[in-house]
């Protein structure tokens, strides 16, 4: 098991928080962090701690994005015109996998990175298999007919735990869908509150 497939079971823990919203989630039984001192007494954090904590929880959210290419995404919000945060929350959910979760044809980010890594996916036509490309406004997204029929697709689109957001459109009968526009950060609908303002702060101390 690869370090990044193994943390998506800690790192609710580690936050504190349940980043996905999910019943599943191990902070319903254990609220304290992992490892032999996850119970220690938590100290009140710093101004840096603060901003590392929603750096992780963002990246994390994500399917844990690692830190060279979440980077990137911050360099890319910066040199865009308008508020700096809604540009990295934008950049955020135009990857292609993060669309594949949102239109519900996987049921966590991981299994959405998974599901394009392996080919199941087209975009206006095409098969796409990186995660991390970026979708555009009105971008077709489409399961692949040979994959139309996976248990794992179909118990995601019956899946009552999360709603698809308003600036996506699906058809879960034909398992196609359409990016209709970039998200504001009050659309994007977490389980949990994001301060991409903070992840902001961190980046240009």
């Amino acid at each position: 098991m690869t370090k990044r497939a193994e943390s998506k079971y800690k790192i609710n823990r580690r936050l504190g928080v349940n980043l996905w919203g999910r019943a599943k989630s191990p902070v319903a039984k254990r609220e304290y962090g992992p490892g032999q001192h996850g119970q220690r007494r938590k100290q009140k954090p710093t101004d840096f701690g603060v901003q590392l904590m929603a750096k992780q929880k963002l990246k994390g959210y994500y399917g844990n994005i690692g830190e060279k290419q979440f980077r990137k995404y911050y360099q890319e919000a910066v040199r865009r015109k308008g508020d700096t945060s809604e540009n990295l929350i934008e950049l955020l959910e135009r990857r292609l996998d993060a669309v594949v979760y949102r239109l519900k044809l996987a049921v966590t980010p991981f299994a959405a990175r998974q599901f394009v890594n392996h080919g199941h996916i087209t975009v206006n036509g095409k098969r796409v298999n990186i995660p991390s490309y970026l979708v555009r406004d009105n971008d077709v997204i489409e399961v692949k007919e040979k994959s139309k029929q996976l248990v794992a697709v179909l118990d995601a689109a019956q899946s009552g735990e999360r709603e698809v957001p308003e600036y996506l459109e699906i058809d879960h009968r034909q398992m196609k869908g359409r990016f209709l526009r970039a998200p504001k950060l009050s659309d994007v609908p977490y389980p949990v509150q994001m301060e991409p303002n903070l992840v902001i702060e961190f980046y240009s101390r």
